[in-house]
């Protein structure tokens, strides 16, 4: 679609939108045909149709995506489809020294104070968060994940990756 739209009459396109509530699902699939090209899925059903056309009305009146869009998507997709797309390194938020940390775990607030090397806690000095984390929950976990410096997107149960 090109991206210059022509002379918009408005009422007239939301009339004709709100007219394909008002079709059969032989009409639409004439309709998609007729737009698109080729005939629809039959698995397509009545509502996929319906806004599928509406869009592409939209999309003749209005302008559709620009050029650098739709290569960009293009891109995505063979990337995708090709499984080459770029893995995402997991983001770990660094607490800097003096922030304090809380988790609620079984009822109880704990607090952590970060330091430039290592952390306290209770008024004892540990080497990392994970430490901590063991010593609260009585199993190993993740310091970062189990303080919320990691999203659980990034790591399976109880921290490990």
């Amino acid at each position: 679609m090109t991206r210059r739209p022509r002379a918009i009459d408005r009422e007239a396109l939301a009339a004709e939108i709100a007219g394909l509530s008002k079709l059969g699902i032989d009409e639409l699939r004439e309709r998609w045909k007729a737009m698109y090209g080729k005939a629809p899925s039959m698995e397509l059903g009545r509502s996929f149709l319906t806004r599928a056309i509406a869009h592409r009305l939209q999309e003749r009146a209005y302008g559709g995506l620009k050029p650098s869009t739709r290569r960009l998507l293009v891109r995505f997709g063979e990337e995708s489809a090709s499984g080459s797309s770029p893995k995402k390194k997991p983001q770990i938020r660094k607490a800097q020294p003096g922030t304090i940390l809380i988790r609620e775990w079984q009822g109880n607030a704990h607090r952590v104070t970060m330091l430039d090397e290592g952390v306290s806690f209770n008024g004892k000095r540990y080497r990392s968060l994970s430490e901590v984390a063991r010593e609260i929950t009585g199993s190993r976990w993740s310091g970062p994940r189990f303080f919320g410096l990691r999203s659980p997107v990034m790591e399976n149960n109880h921290g490990t990756p």
